[in-house]
């Protein structure tokens, strides 16, 4: 599994995953666990301030939306270039602050698993980004259609990454994110159409000082 990550990791900067295993005894990485609960405000915070917004809601969507990429990415370029995907278990997937830019993450001898969708969905959406959801609202006004749509933006963004990186595996790519998209909860978020996938929320980048719609914006 270290090798396949450390081939997708070529892909782009939100496909690489440490996997040093000194990490797991290093004060700047923690479990994501955390960052599901205790040191979520804080993260909201500093990305408020990074983006120079006052709303806590702009700051906790974007937040959402970098880790979900920074899931999405290597779990989805491994199963098609490789087949196979890593066990992302929340408890010893460590991640580290990032400036500028999302998370940081690092998996240090992660299994090997299969790489079809029941474990697609249960390594990214069901292991992380439904407790992630879960703790942005328990904190945070943002609407779970909202973050849904950006765990949908950021899987679509990571299949078109890998798909022009790595054209032979572009099909498979394209089949494993309709399927996500087809299935509970991104179900309703976004489909595709003349211009590319055009989602039915907004991330609020918008609302960002000098920010502005992304491509697949709902408000385009």
């Amino acid at each position: 599994m270290d090798e396949a990550l450390a081939d997708v990791a070529r892909v782009g900067p939100y496909f690489s995953v440490a996997v040093d295993p000194d990490v797991a005894d290093h004060p700047l990485w923690r479990p994501l666990t955390e960052l599901y609960g205790p040191a979520l405000p804080d993260q909201i915070a500093a990305v408020r301030v990074r983006l120079g917004t006052s709303e806590d809601r702009v700051a906790a969507s974007l937040l959402f939306q970098g880790v979900a990429g920074r899931l999405w990415s290597p779990a989805l370029a491994t199963a098609v270039v490789h087949g196979r995907v890593p066990d992302l278990d929340p408890a010893r997937t460590y991640w580290r602050a990032a400036s500028p830019g999302p998370i940081l993450l690092a998996t240090p001898g992660a299994a090997a698993l299969p790489a079809d969708l029941p474990t697609l969905r249960r390594v990214v959406i069901e292991d992380h980004l439904a407790p992630l959801v879960a703790a942005v609202r328990a904190v945070t006004p943002v609407a779970e259609g909202l973050l849904w749509g950006n765990a949908a933006s950021a899987l679509v963004g990571a299949m078109t990454v890998v798909s022009r990186a790595r054209p032979p595996v572009s099909g498979t790519a394209l089949r494993f994110a309709e399927e996500l998209l087809a299935g509970s909860p991104l179900a309703g978020t976004g489909g595709f159409g003349r211009y590319g996938f055009r989602r039915r929320s907004c991330c609020l980048y918008y609302r960002v000082p000098g920010g502005g719609k992304c491509g697949d914006c709902a408000l385009l």
